[in-house]
Order: C-alpha cells, then sequence, then structure tokens
C-alpha cells in the first residue's frame, strides 16, 4: 500500500511539474503569493521558493516557470571537503503570513548534500509596498561550521519581457554606469575550467544597485539596502545548460534544448562567513520595477540615498567654474624630473592660463607608486621647506595645490614594509598575503613588468594601521596644500575580505574600513582648514561623503551616472590629446572639470595649445551662462529629443527658473551636421543659441547647425 502511495504521489507531482511548465501562470493550490497595484510574488508554501514575479503594470513575468523556482542556497565547506552545499528547494519552509504585505519563512535543520543535517535556523522576510519588494533574513547557526555564503533572494528563471528584448545589467564603477548583457547573448566571464554553467557576477563593492534594464523600456531595480558595507554582496547570473555556441554566446531560445531545460537564475550572493554558534542578521535586499531607461531605475537609487547620503562641505573655488592641472615630478624609477624650487613657473603658467588647480604627483619618497603607503618628501628634489615654500608661492598665485597619494598598498621593497607595514597586509584563508602588482615606469625593465614595485594590500580595518596612517597624512597637512588625493582609493586589488586580522576578530571585510578610516582623516584635516579638499580616483558614490571630489577618466560610451545622482558633484576628468575637442565637448556635455594632462601628466599646461586654447573657450562658455550649464540640474537626456544627420550627443540641464538647456555636440571629424532640438511637452520653443567660439547668443526655434568636432548650447527663453 505505501508503494502504491509513493507511486501515485511521484505521478502526481510529475503532473503538477509539467503542468507549471506549460502553463506559466499557473500556481499550485499550496502557492502564496504578496500582490499590489505594481508587482506580483508567488512562494512555493512547502519550500519558500520564489515560483512567479511579475511587474503588474506591463505584464512583463520576471520569474516565469514555477519548476524552476528557488529559495535559497548556502556554501557550508567542512573541514575535510568544502564542497558541500545547502539547497532549500530540498528544504521544508515554516510559512506564516504575517499581512496582506508581509510573509514570514524559517527552514531549520537543514540537510546539506555532504555534511548530513546541520543545527541551522534560516529565517526570511518577505515585504510588499508599493511595488517595493524587499527581503530580509537571519542566520543562528548552531553548527560547528563556518556558513561562507547565502544566495537570497533567489530566481530560478530570470526571463526577458519578450524573446526579442534584451537584459543588459548594469552597475556603478569608476564614474561610469557599466553594461553587462545577460540576454540574448551570455559569456562566461568566470572562466570555463572554473563553473559548470556559464556564470557572471558584480559586485556590492563598487556598485549598492545592479539594474536589470531590458530593451522594452523597463527594468527591474536591485539595491543593496545598507551603505555601510557590512559585507560583501555580489549580483551573480549563471545561464543553464550552456550557450547555444561558444563563439557568440547567444543563449537557446527555446525552453529546452537537446532534453535539457534552458534558463538564466539570478541571486544576491551574501558573504556572510558566519562563524560557529553565531547569529548574522542579512543585508535587506530590494526588488522593485520600474518603467523607462536607466534614469528611471536611478531614481529609485537617488531617492533612497537621500535618506542616509550626508553632503560634505565643498570649497569656494571648487564649486565654481574652474579647471585643473595633473602634473607628475618623479617615479619609481628615479627620473627626479622637476626640482620643488622649479614647480613655480609651473604654478605660474597656470595661472595666466586661467587654471586654479594642481594634481601634484610623484612628490612623496620613490615617487608615484613607490614607497606607499609613506608620505615622505623626496629629498632628491630638495628639501622639506623647498617644497612647502613652493605650494605657499603657487598658492598665492591663486593655484590650489591638492598633493596625490595612496595609503591602500605598502611597497614591498622597501625596508618600512619589513619593519611595520607587513603587520597589516591582507591574508587569504591560507594565511597567504594578497599582492597587488605594482605599475610600470619608463625603463625597458620595468614596461616589461619586470622590476616592479609589488605591494601588499591594506587593511584599514586594523586599529595599528589606521593610527599609522593618520601619522603619515600629518606629513600631507604639515605641508599646508589646498587639498590631497587619495589615488586608487576605490579598489583593494583583488583582496575583499582579511582572514588573519591584525586588532580585531576576522575576517574582517576590508571595504567595511574606507568609510571609517575616511572620517579620521576628515577629522584631523578640517580643524587645520574647514576648507580642506580630499579627493578620490573614480570613487564609489558613498564614499563622496568623505572624498567630495572625484577624479577619473571617460570616453564616448561612458555614461554620467555620477553627474546624474549629483549635479553639485565636483567630477574632475582627464584630458590628454593635442587636439582633444571630443573630450572636452563631452565634458561641457556632463558638466566635468577639465585635468589638462599633455604627455600624459608629465608636461607643462602650455604643451597642448590647442586642447588648451579650447578648453579655456569651454570654460568662458560656462562661466558666462553659468545659470545653464554649471548651476544647473544635469538630467542626461531627460526633457528634450535631438535628431541629426550625423554622429551627435547631447545632455540637458535645468535652471533654478524651470527653463531647460540642451547641449548638442557634433562627433563627425570632418562634416558639420544639422540638428533640430525639440523640448518634452513643447512644439516650438524659442532658444537663445551659443558656442565656445561665439558668446554672443543668436536666436533659433531649435534648428541649428554644428560645425565638425564642435558644439552648441540651446538655451530657453
Amino acid at each position: 500500500m505505501k508503494k502504491v502511495s509513493k507511486i501515485i504521489g511521484e505521478r502526481l507531482l510529475l503532473f503538477f511539474t509539467v503542468l507549471s511548465l506549460i502553463m506559466p501562470g499557473w500556481a499550485m493550490a499550496s502557492d502564496i503569493e504578496l500582490q499590489d497595484k505594481k508587482l506580483k510574488v508567488v512562494f512555493d508554501s512547502e519550500t519558500g521558493a520564489i515560483t512567479r514575479l511579475e511587474n503588474v503594470q506591463t505584464g512583463w513575468i520576471i520569474n516565469r516557470r514555477a519548476a524552476l523556482g528557488i529559495s535559497f542556497r548556502m556554501h557550508a565547506p567542512m573541514p575535510d571537503r568544502r564542497f558541500n552545499y545547502i539547497y532549500g528547494q530540498k528544504q521544508h519552509a515554516v510559512v506564516h503570513q504575517v499581512s496582506d504585505s508581509q510573509i514570514h519563512f524559517e527552514w531549520s535543520n537543514l540537510k546539506s548534500e555532504n555534511g548530513g543535517v546541520l543545527p541551522l535556523v534560516f529565517s526570511a522576510t518577505v515585504t510588499l509596498a508599493d511595488g517595493k519588494l524587499t527581503f530580509t533574513g537571519k542566520l543562528i547557526n548552531n553548527s560547528a561550521l563556518t556558513i561562507e555564503t547565502i544566495d537570497y533572494p533567489y530566481l530560478g528563471d530570470l526571463n526577458a519581457p519578450a524573446k526579442n528584448a534584451s537584459i543588459n545589467a548594469r552597475t556603478m564603477w569608476y564614474g561610469n554606469l557599466e553594461t553587462e548583457e545577460i540576454y540574448p547573448n551570455f559569456d562566461n566571464r568566470k572562466g570555463y575550467w572554473g563553473v559548470f554553467n556559464p556564470t557572471k557576477t558584480k559586485g556590492s563593492h563598487h556598485s549598492l544597485y545592479c539594474l536589470l534594464q531590458t530593451s522594452a523600456n523597463q527594468g527591474l531595480y536591485v539595491g543593496v539596502q545598507e551603505p555601510r558595507q557590512r559585507y560583501y554582496v555580489e549580483y551573480t547570473w549563471e545561464q543553464h545548460p550552456a550557450n547555444l555556441n561558444s563563439v557568440s554566446g547567444l543563449v537557446p531560445r527555446p525552453d529546452e534544448v537537446s532534453g535539457l531545460t534552458v534558463n538564466t537564475e539570478f541571486r544576491l550572493c551574501h558573504f556572510v562567513f558566519a562563524a560557529p554558534h553565531s547569529a548574522t542578521d542579512l543585508i535587506p535586499i530590494l526588488f522593485t520595477p520600474y518603467n523607462g531607461d536607466w534614469q528611471a531605475g536611478v531614481d529609485i537609487y537617488k531617492e533612497w540615498r537621500k535618506t542616509w547620503f550626508k553632503k560634505p562641505n565643498l570649497p569656494a573655488w571648487v564649486k565654481d567654474v574652474h579647471s585643473w592641472l595633473q602634473l607628475q615630478i618623479n617615479s619609481p624609477e628615479d627620473d627626479w624630473r622637476v626640482q620643488f624650487k622649479d614647480l613655480y613657473k609651473y604654478g605660474k603658467e597656470c595661472a595666466d592660463n586661467g587654471v586654479t588647480g594642481i594634481q601634484l604627483v610623484g612628490w612623496n619618497k620613490l615617487g608615484q607608486d613607490g614607497n606607499d603607503p609613506s608620505q615622505d618628501f623626496e629629498d632628491h628634489l630638495g628639501t622639506w621647506n623647498d617644497l612647502r615654500d613652493a605650494i605657499k608661492k603657487i598658492e598665492d598665485l591663486g593655484v590650489h595645490m591638492v598633493l596625490f597619494g595612496k595609503i591602500n598598498w605598502a611597497d614591498k621593497t622597501t625596508p618600512a614594509y619589513k619593519k611595520e607595514w607587513y603587520k597589516y597586509e591582507v591574508k587569504d584563508p591560507y594565511g597567504i598575503p594578497y599582492e597587488q602588482g605594482g605599475y610600470s615606469y619608463y625603463t625597458p625593465t620595468q614596461l616589461a613588468g619586470i622590476n616592479n614595485h609589488r605591494r601588499a594590500i591594506m587593511d584599514f580595518n586594523a586599529p595599528g594601521y589606521q593610527e599609522a596612517i593618520t601619522r603619515e597624512f600629518k606629513k600631507v597637512l604639515d605641508l599646508n596644500p589646498s587639498g590631497w588625493l587619495f589615488d586608487e582609493n576605490c579598489h583593494h586589488g583583488p583582496a575583499l575580505y582579511n582572514f588573519f586580522p591584525n586588532g580585531y576578530k576576522g575576517p574582517g571585510y576590508i571595504y567595511g574600513g574606507d568609510m571609517p578610516l575616511a572620517s579620521k582623516l576628515n577629522a584631523m584635516a578640517f580643524k587645520r582648514n574647514p576648507d580642506f579638499l580630499f579627493a578620490g580616483e573614480g570613487q564609489m558614490d558613498w564614499l563622496l561623503q568623505n572624498y567630495q571630489c572625484s577624479y577619473f577618466r571617460m570616453g564616448l560610451a561612458s555614461t554620467a551616472v555620477d553627474r546624474y545622482i549629483d549635479s553639485e558633484t565636483p567630477l574632475v576628468v582627464a584630458v590628454t590629446g593635442i587636439d582633444d575637442r571630443e573630450k572636452l565637448n563631452l565634458i561641457l556635455m556632463d558638466r566635468y572639470i577639465i585635468s589638462y594632462e599633455p604627455y600624459n601628466f608629465k608636461g607643462h599646461v602650455t604643451d597642448f595649445p590647442l586642447t588648451l586654447a579650447y578648453g579655456k573657450k569651454i570654460d568662458a562658455l560656462r562661466k558666462k551662462y553659468k545659470e545653464w550649464v554649471w548651476n544647473a540640474e544635469f538630467r542626461d537626456v531627460l526633457g528634450a529629443t535631438v535628431g541629426a544627420d550625423g554622429a551627435h550627443r547631447y545632455s540637458v540641464f535645468v535652471t533654478a527658473s524651470g527653463k531647460k538647456a540642451v547641449v548638442v555636440a557634433n562627433f563627425e571629424k570632418d562634416r558639420g551636421i544639422h540638428a533640430h532640438v525639440r523640448l518634452e511637452g513643447k512644439e516650438r520653443t524659442q532658444f537663445n543659441v551659443v558656442t565656445p567660439e561665439t558668446l554672443t547668443a543668436t536666436g533659433s526655434e531649435g534648428e541649428v547647425d554644428i560645425p565638425a568636432r564642435s558644439v552648441v548650447v540651446l538655451m530657453e527663453k
């Protein structure tokens, strides 16, 4: 009898599974759901798996097939076997529907694949409010094992709105909103040897959100709802069973190929490293749909950002229209190119040409990328007094000196590393220090990577290291510059955790130390000079609270996401070409600050006269029409449409009075183009039109001719 019941049960399960595959909208009677006017989510009451996720307003079924539903996954390595997963779909969930908008799940005594049943309790609460689906969780680990990762929430069947639509994952990194294609092409980013199925990831250490942007003018916002970076979270995609072919990475279109199920999994992997006999709260994760392009997704982040982002004080000179020179004066190959006493002539050239900021690189011992994290001056370039005097004389010209430095690495070739810095280096789970490979300068030997200054990665969480860096930073402050630029503050090389930390219990999430250390340095500097400028290189958005100015490089394909998030943040962009009009036009379009860098930041500001002359015209336009293109809100392309008979880009600004300015650049190399500009909701608009070459406005109804490699600004009358 028991055997007959078992056969009937198995056949019923098979029947329901097949039914859910051929009728994706069908759900078992035991399923439970949350739904409002924007979003619907369905769970399997037995396992807690998400069986359906739907944008109610558009009909996009984001997670389609119930049979592919997954609740969670954990990795629980054993001492003698690391490969030991816990699959949520093999566990029993105790479900309590708290209200029409909230469901609570609990899984206990979890069965692992290779380690038997473990005394773990994992609970999760899912809340839906106004289209915002929030997942929270808690792990109580009563086992003797460390639970390294928890994948939650987990979609087993991520789908595009239609077979002919695309999905791109968009995340922030280095002043850009990067794009990673998920569908219809999916290339493997983890190496074929390392995974069973094509896999790719993006990390919360770079971006607190990920946009699943579709070509159907809608998307899903996925947000890590904790800005203080308690631990690392990874956005992960896994495409099953494989690409249709390995040349293009094309994802198979049918639901089944060669008897194998075709599906794309999407999960949030929490690297919790939960110790035995401990409790860990998961960082909340937000899913919410949006209509529109990436701007609509970023708007969700902007609204949340207002609840925690503390705007820093900005010196007056940085807030106004201005430009910089980046100047390197020494390298690890000991070229000792510019003596401290000779710096004044660079400052005078800047002052004569309206350049009011200098980022000084290589002033410290062994030059750029040598002797880090020491902030000692290079005595082969002169004395300490020579450097301090040069800074003062240049500052007296109205040119602000910003000293370049790095504190996230320690040069392993130096005695200081062997004496002190090694104590704070980041180590992997085997006790082996992580390493950053250093950079190559000038000589054939170093350009071949033979004698680079390889560097240990420093742990910002270590109390001793924080104290040591405050002593080093005092050396910078004693020189009385206007500011300091922490280069490469956007990353810590290959390291994410320190498993053998000095001064605290690990493992320590390295990026979690960024803000605390920055706050200490801020307090030191602002005590001396409330207008001290902290700058960083392409740092993550949340670090702009402490490093209030960002320097980076960009190209034609870059998306001005940092500018879209905050119209006023000082963002400095490198200009290196002999006649760099295209880059300068982009800088005008995106309200960036010019950083002149002739000879890859090793020359005089006057070395590239064509670039300098055009840059000065750009800044003259911005000064004269400041209310339109500087003190206005940057809206990317929102609020206007521009058509043209050639390659072009444009941006929109909204003034304090609500009127708009449209900046249109011609990217044809050798011919002019004709463009027509229309403001949203208006048939015709009267504009005042100016160019960098002609600052006197002329009238237009939106029809403009733009010479090759030039730009126009149309200001609504």
